[in-house]
C-alpha cells in the first residue's frame, strides 16, 4: 500500500486523548508495515507531542493560540493544506470526529466512513470496512475506496491499543504550512462542566453499572448491595438516567461521563456503542445479560448469560462469604 495513513490526536489538559495508541494499532489493520504520522493541533502541544511521539514514528504539530480550544472549522482549513493528496486519515468517532471529519472529506475529495470498528484488509484498492447498526445486533460490511484516500472515524474502544512505543520521537512543525488559523465564523465561548453529584464516577477504580435488564426502581436496591460489598461505586447506562431512577452523574457514555476503571461490571446493558464510548483505559469488563447476543459480550472479558435479577443477589451472597 503506497499511500501514507495519518491519525488525528485529540487531547486534553496535556495529555493524549486514550484513542491515540488505538488510532495507531487500527492504522496496523489497514497496512501493517505503515510509517503512521501523527496530527496533534493546539496550543501550547509540546507536551502531547512528546508524548504521542513514544508510539508514533513521525508526529506533526499545529500550534496556534487560535487552536487553544479545538475548532473543526480553523483545523479542517489546516489539514486540507498540510496533508498530501490520496492519503487516508483516522480519527476519533466522537463529537469531535464528527464535526470534523465528513466536511473534511469533501475538501479533500476523498473517501469517508463513520464509526468503524474493525478493518478487514483491502481488495483491489478498496478497504474492507465493518460498522455496526441497530446498537450493534448487526455488523456491516462496507468496502471503501481509498484510492483517493479517506478520512475514517474510529470507534473508541474498537481497537486494542498499541502501547509499543516503538516511535522515532521526531516532530514536525507545520504550523506555518497550515496558513492563517485565525478564527472564522465559529468562536469558542467556555466550558460548561457537568455537576459531579455525590460520586465522581470519573476517579473509580470499580464500577458496577446498571441498565435497562433492573427493570423497575425498587430494584435497584441489589445493585447498590452489591456495589457496597465490593467497595465499588454505581453507575449506569441513559435509560437509567432518562427514568430518573439515578442521577445524570452517574451515566456512563458519550452523552454522559468518560470513566476509566480498573473493573467496570455491567449489569442489565446492552453494550451500544454510546454507552461504550465512554468506558476508556482497557478496564477488565464483566457483562451479565439474559440476551446472549448483547453486543457488550463483544467487550467483555467475562460474560454471564443471565437475569441480573437473580444472579445479583446470589453474586452479593458469595462475595460476602468470600469477604
Amino acid at each position: 500500500m503506497a499511500q501514507q495513513i495519518f491519525a488525528y490526536i485529540a487531547h486534553k489538559n496535556g495529555k493524549a486523548d486514550d484513542t491515540a495508541p488505538e488510532l495507531l494499532a487500527a492504522a496496523k489493520k489497514i497496512d501493517a508495515g505503515a510509517a503512521v504520522t501523527a496530527i496533534v493541533a493546539g496550543s501550547g502541544v509540546d507536551a502531547v507531542c512528546k508524548e504521542v511521539a513514544a508510539s508514533y514514528k513521525e508526529v506533526w504539530k499545529i500550534d496556534s493560540a487560535s487552536l487553544a480550544y479545538p475548532n473543526a472549522e480553523v483545523i479542517r482549513k489546516a489539514l486540507v493544506k498540510i496533508l498530501p493528496k490520496g492519503c487516508v486519515l483516522l480519527m476519533a468517532h466522537d463529537t469531535f470526529g464528527m464535526d470534523l471529519g465528513p466536511g473534511l472529506s469533501v475538501k479533500l475529495d476523498a473517501a469517508f466512513v463513520s464509526d468503524a470498528v474493525a478493518f478487514e484488509g483491502i481488495d483491489g484498492g478498496k478497504l474492507k470496512v465493518v460498522r455496526q447498526e441497530y446498537s450493534g445486533m448487526v455488523s456491516t460490511h462496507v468496502l471503501c475506496d481509498i484510492s483517493g484516500g479517506a478520512v475514517i472515524n474510529v470507534r473508541a474502544g474498537s481497537f486494542q491499543p498499541d502501547e509499543s512505543k516503538a516511535g522515532s520521537g521526531n516532530v514536525a512543525d507545520k504550523t506555518k504550512d497550515a496558513g492563517d488559523l485565525a478564527q472564522t465564523t465559529r468562536r469558542f465561548l467556555q466550558v460548561v462542566e457537568a455537576e459531579v453529584g455525590d460520586v465522581d464516577i470519573t476517579k473509580s477504580e470499580v464500577l458496577v453499572s446498571v441498565g435497562r435488564g433492573i427493570e423497575e426502581q425498587d430494584n435497584l436496591g441489589i445493585i447498590h448491595d452489591l456495589a457496597k460489598m465490593m467497595g465499588a461505586d454505581v453507575s449506569c447506562s441513559r435509560p437509567i438516567v432518562d427514568a430518573k431512577w439515578l442521577e445524570k452523574a452517574r451515566q456512563v457514555g458519550t452523552s454522559g461521563k468518560t470513566v476509566k476503571p480498573k473493573v467496570y461490571m455491567a449489569l442489565g446493558i446492552s453494550g451500544s456503542f454510546q454507552h461504550m464510548g465512554g468506558i476508556k483505559g482497557n478496564p477488565f469488563i464483566i457483562a451479565v445479560n439474559k440476551n446472549a447476543k448483547a453486543p457488550i459480550f463483544q467487550f467483555a472479558d467475562v460474560g454471564v448469560v443471565a437475569d441480573i435479577l437473580e444472579f445479583v443477589p446470589e453474586l452479593t451472597e458469595k462475595v460476602s462469604s468470600v469477604k
